[in-house]
């Protein structure tokens, strides 16, 4: 077994952290300065951190990967999710400096000389890792109630078994003889073919009076085109030598999986099997080790935090004459009482607070104080961070000096420190029950004093509104008090409002990098974003917070996401790969899914009720909402008076309040005709909007390649996929999958060895349906347009606002206006 993986991850975790402690003092020192002015040197700064973010968490996100030491791993996942956050700030900053949500770094990729792969937002795989198994038994309950409810057939309902039927002993005789009986007469009809086909040769042969070939010249027949094939094929095989050497064609070896990479695979899942052991072996651990610091060292911190706190008492009643108040548990005890703090600073504390006098100078004090306030706490919190990354890094360099841990198993050291203190904090409550009465005993023998019973409040009278409210709370809430999450799921899923996912990666979203995005804005033309961009917005927003508790803590919150687009462009496979690289819930409340389900509006707000219930309760979840359009039409269309498609558009505002920063639920829209819609209240609940365009020449290029293979078919030089490419323009995804199907059926499958695939073949497919026309494109543009604009008056109330307040600072004239005093005034 080598030991070069081990130093190799390793040596990536160290160089990670050490770029991540210099990129943090970069920052605070920028924050330091003045501020910027200039957008552009902004957006410049913004984005080279950008950049250096996502390099550190792609090393950091391989390194947890195959990391097998698990408390390595507790180390890296802290600093993975927080560098996760950090990346998904700065994009938050970089689309309020642009109005923008595509953003391009093509300068910055050619002065850091990196290539446009470095910057792509990997998806950590412990999302679907460290849960595997919840997701395997989720989809077996799912498809169980499917199958129950008729949904789908037994053959299809994976992962169950397939239903055998049995047969009766004489039909199955019957059958085989049929099928032997057929075969006869297959070959009996294919024999006497032949013999017809001979003697009708003969026939003619005799009415035309030819005479038979002469065997010599027969097989010098043979000879000339066997030796004429022989040769063609010959000189094929040294043009494509002679164009290999040339570097024009790949050479044939690099179609065909490298042995070194099967091997690489093979140990990446060699490791990840160790991962698990040793993580099973680490949790039992800390079970074991935490019960015997309990049974060994209990007893003296026990008396040492007695003997604390007593002391505590004798110095408090000798400094202010009187035993002090023991805290309450909400406060924190007696943990509240030594934490940084001597027994002299805490009575010095007690005096402060008693003197009257103090309060009202605090309350005196204006503005500047509070400002400098605002100032420290900064200031205290990237000291805080600093110290941090300075003790993670000892704590890095303590765990890399570990020769003797050749397996890589868990620091029984490491686990007594982190348990000695889970421990003095249980006996501390314990001590605290304790102390609270000796100090009762202590009041009573010395000071005798008397502690006073308050008064129990009165009760108040409840108004009959109350009254009509509790009570439609208590309605709502009784789904959750006399049923189950499993109940709620199984009518769900019958109701077809929750439904199954496809197993859909976001990798398979084939598209190209825009290479010249910034080149373009710079000549003040803004780019179509590229179906890459778009696949980076759906990681950033979607895959990374719905994946991590800890990451959508952290981010910008991100409550509901629009994808508007043509038809074909992939909205729909988004959702899905959404769902499927977080093991996300889909839960399906499009316009034509919930038509006629739970009528009215009560029966409208138990289903939301139940709807994100189940979704909070197995989070992460998400909510779509297909044709989004049609929940704020102005004026519904008749066709669409049944469907009823404006349920949702009061209740929709409601939700999203209610969605809190623990919830991992996001409602995601989609939309092929958003300028439909009422764009204000659809702007409200959308502020997430992320244009889907069809996708451009090197996207188109990419994409031909990907569905032929995808779909069985071989390459060759008569396929010229640059024509394909270049005739395209104007189709989008959905149009070439199809035109691929439709020609690689089964039988021309089956023919690509004697007839190679052409681009006309193609052609002919793609022809017969509808491009997306230039005009239909500029209407998403324009949606995205007022969506920016809103968005530009919002910065420029908030400009004006600083504007005004630095030049009444130098006037010494207080700030009265506020924002919502400004607004009716510009």
């Amino acid at each position: 077994v080598s030991n070069a993986p081990l130093i190799t991850y390793n040596k990536m975790w160290a160089e990670a952290q050490e770029s991540l402690n210099c990129l943090l003092q970069k920052e605070i020192e920028e924050k330091s300065h003045k501020p910027l002015k200039d957008r552009q040197v902004v957006f410049q700064m913004l984005g080279t951190f950008y950049v250096k973010y996502v390099q550190i968490f792609r090393n950091l996100e391989a390194a947890y990967d195959q990391i097998v030491h698990p408390q390595k791993r507790l180390i890296i996942r802290q600093m993975l999710d927080g560098v996760m956050g950090r990346i998904l700030e700065l994009k938050n900053e970089m689309v309020e400096l642009e109005l923008s949500e595509y953003h391009y770094f093509d300068d910055i990729l050619q002065d850091l000389k990196l290539a446009p792969e470095n910057i792509e937002i990997p998806i950590p795989r412990y999302f679907i890792k460290e849960k595997i198994k919840v997701l395997k038994e989720r989809e077996k309950i799912l498809a169980q109630i499917m199958l129950d409810a008729g949904m789908i057939s037994p053959d299809t309902s994976y992962p169950l078994k397939k239903v055998v039927k049995l047969m009766p002993l004489e039909e199955a005789i019957r059958t085989i003889q049929i099928a032997e009986r057929a075969r006869q007469g297959r070959l009996r009809a294919t024999f006497m073919k032949q013999i017809y086909l001979e003697e009708k040769r003969e026939r003619l042969a005799r009415l035309t009076g030819e005479k038979a070939l002469d065997i010599d010249g027969a097989v010098l027949f043979i000879q000339k085109l066997w030796r004429g094939y022989a040769q063609w094929k010959k000189s094929l095989k040294l043009r494509e030598e002679e164009m290999v050497f040339l570097g024009m064609i790949p050479p044939p070896h690099f179609q065909k999986p490298s042995i070194s990479i099967l091997r690489a695979q093979k140990v990446d899942n060699i490791r990840c099997e160790l991962q698990e052991k040793h993580e099973l072996d680490f949790q039992k651990a800390l079970v074991s080790i935490k019960e015997r610091v309990k049974e060994i060292e209990g007893p003296d911190i026990k008396e040492s935090l007695q003997d604390q706190i007593r002391q505590w008492f004798i110095e408090c009643r000798h400094m202010t004459g009187r035993f002090p108040d023991y805290p309450d548990e909400e406060q924190g005890g007696s943990a509240v009482l030594f934490a940084e703090k001597t027994p002299e600073e805490v009575a010095a504390e007690i005096i402060a607070k008693e003197e009257e006098e103090l309060k009202k100078k605090k309350k005196k004090k204006g503005k500047k104080e509070k400002k400098e306030k605002g100032k420290k706490k900064k200031q205290g919190k990237e000291k805080k961070m600093l110290m941090h990354n300075s003790f993670q890094i000892l704590l890095i360099q303590l765990m890399l000096d570990e020769g003797w841990n050749f397996s890589q198993e868990y620091d029984p050291e490491l686990i007594k420190e982190e348990k000695r203190k889970e421990v003095e904090e249980e006996i501390r409550i314990q001590v605290d029950e304790l102390m609270r009465q000796e100090l009762k005993n202590l009041k009573l023998a010395v000071d005798r004093e008397i502690e006073r019973k308050g008064q129990k409040g009165k009760k108040g009278k409840v108004s009959r509104h109350d009254l009509h409210f509790y009570l439609q709370i208590w309605v709502l809430n009784y789904v959750s008090l006399y049923r189950t999450i499993d109940s709620l799921y199984q009518e769900l899923v019958e109701a077809q409002i929750l439904i199954r996912a496809k197993k859909v990666k976001l990798g398979d979203y084939v598209g190209e990098y825009s290479y010249l995005g910034s080149t373009l804005r710079q000549k003040d033309i803004e780019p179509m974003p590229s179906l890459t961009d778009v696949r980076q917005l759906i990681a950033l927003y979607g895959i990374l917070p719905l994946g991590s508790q800890a990451v959508h803590e952290k981010a910008p919150l991100v409550k509901a996401l629009l994808l508007a687009g043509p038809e074909g462009v992939g909205k729909k496979m988004l959702i899905h790969a959404l769902c499927t690289e977080t093991g996300a819930n889909l839960f399906n409340l499009s316009a034509a899914n919930i038509a006629g389900k739970y009528p009215g509006k009560a029966g409208l707000q138990m289903m939301l009720h139940i709807v994100f219930k189940v979704a909070k309760q197995l989070q992460p979840s998400v909510i779509w909402i297909g044709d989004a359009e049609k929940t704020f039409y102005k004026k519904v269309p008749k066709a669409e008076k049944e469907l009823e498609p404006r349920r949702l558009k009061k209740q929709l505002p409601k939700i999203l309040k209610t969605l809190k920063i623990e919830d991992r639920v996001l409602i995601v829209g989609t939309s092929k005709r958003p300028f439909d819609a009422d764009l204000k209240p659809f702007c409200r609940v959308y502020k997430k909007i992320i244009l889907v365009p069809r996708p451009d020449y090197a996207s188109r290029f990419v994409l031909w390649k990907h569905v032929i293979e995808q779909n069985g078919g071989v390459f060759s030089k008569n396929l010229n996929i640059s024509c394909l490419a270049q005739v395209s323009d104007g189709y989008t995804q959905g149009h070439i999958v199809k035109a691929v199907q439709s020609v690689l059926t089964e039988r021309r499958l089956m023919q690509l060895n004697k007839k190679p695939l052409t681009a006309a073949e193609f052609l002919v497919c793609l022809a017969r349906q509808d491009p997306v026309y230039k005009e239909e494109e500029e209407t998403y543009k324009v949606v995205l347009a007022w969506a920016k604009s809103v968005g530009a008056r919002k910065c420029f109330v908030d400009e004006l606002v600083i504007q005004l307040s630095h030049i009444y600072k130098e006037l010494n004239i207080p700030l009265k206006m506020t924002k919502h005093a400004l607004k009716p005034a510009i």
